[in-house]
């Protein structure tokens, strides 16, 4: 399993053959600009945490091209649904089998809503299992509490985190989120796109490391391997 950063809370995932892109933000992503661009993705199935415009920008753009699968909560896959794509609603707790692997959607603390203001359901994250690995992608969340579940049942090789603070978990909370989640290999996200978000990047890698993490804080179109 391969896993790229589009930017932003972007990724872009590759499982055997199967692409899946998650909250693409590019084309309005100044950062992005000479790095990553929508002609580099061909996604079989696009994941949404939510439905704030910084993660569903590119949405239509992409599924059109490539007739992908929107994967999403009930709400924000209504809303695709109705306007012609493909989807696929989770919710909560829920899980389903795909081709690819196996998708649970999880609680994140947040909030959701279209551009247009239009109710975009309660947000949350995700947990893919396949290729017998596990990888939790948060979203845009606070720390909390249930993320101690989750290892119960998820050996987590990679968590993926939001460290920015102001609209999520900053870095000081994410350690902790890596703690409860009894990961040690974390990859950030939801940082330095703009001045609310922007993070001291040697400070996080300190933290992390103290704690006996391993922080990924990785260039635009940089991948890791899971």
């Amino acid at each position: 399993m391969t896993i790229t950063f589009l930017g932003h809370a972007g990724l872009a995932i590759s499982v055997g053959s199967h692409s899946l892109v998650v909250d693409p933000f590019i084309s309005g992503n100044e950062k992005a600009k000479g790095k990553i661009s929508l002609a580099d993705l061909s996604p079989d199935y696009i994941l949404l945490t939510h439905a704030h415009q910084d993660h569903i920008l590119d949405v239509e753009a992409l599924a059109s091209d490539h007739e992908s699968v929107i994967i999403s909560n009930y709400e924000i896959a209504t809303y695709y649904g109705n306007k012609g794509f493909n989807t696929h609603p989770l919710n909560h707790g829920g899980q389903w089998k795909f081709n690819f692997g196996t998708l649970k959607y999880t609680q994140a603390i947040h909030t959701s809503s279209f551009p247009d203001g239009s109710y975009g359901g309660q947000p949350g994250g995700f947990i893919l299992s396949a290729e017998d690995k596990h990888l939790y992608i948060a979203g845009d969340t606070a720390l909390t509490y249930d993320m101690k579940l989750i290892p119960a049942r998820y050996p987590l090789d990679l968590a993926v985190l939001p460290i920015g603070d102001n609209f999520t978990m900053g870095i000081d909370d994410a350690v902790t989120a890596a703690e409860f989640l009894e990961c040690k290999k974390i990859m950030g996200y939801h940082y330095d796109t703009f001045g609310y978000i922007e993070i001291d990047h040697e400070e996080a890698l300190k933290k992390f490391s103290a704690a006996g993490k391993e922080l990924h804080l990785l260039d635009i179109g940089a991948s890791l391997e899971v």
